[in-house]
């Protein structure tokens, strides 16, 4: 599966401080496959991110993703956005 991981130099290459909304982009690229294989987890993932920061946009789109992946995918895309979180 792709993954698509932002480090701290890119971040700071968007300007310091990623808007919610750049995370909801990334998150509906991964889940339509726009520029990359359809990867549910990371879209998944990047959506949870974009919620977490606020945008409610990203919150639906995530519920509605959710119906569509297993148990074992949907763990696995919560420790990927919890991780993510815990070193950005």
């Amino acid at each position: 599966m792709a993954r698509f991981d932002m480090n701290s130099s890119e971040m700071a290459g968007m300007g310091g401080e990623v808007r919610a909304d750049t995370f909801c982009d990334m998150g509906l690229k991964y889940a339509t496959g726009r520029g990359c294989p359809v990867d549910l987890v990371a879209a998944h993932k990047w959506l949870n991110i974009a919620a977490i920061r606020g945008c409610d946009r990203a919150a639906e789109l995530r519920a509605d993703l959710s119906k569509s992946m297993t148990k074992m995918q949907l763990a696995e895309a919560l420790r990927a956005a919890r991780d993510w979180m815990t070193t950005h």
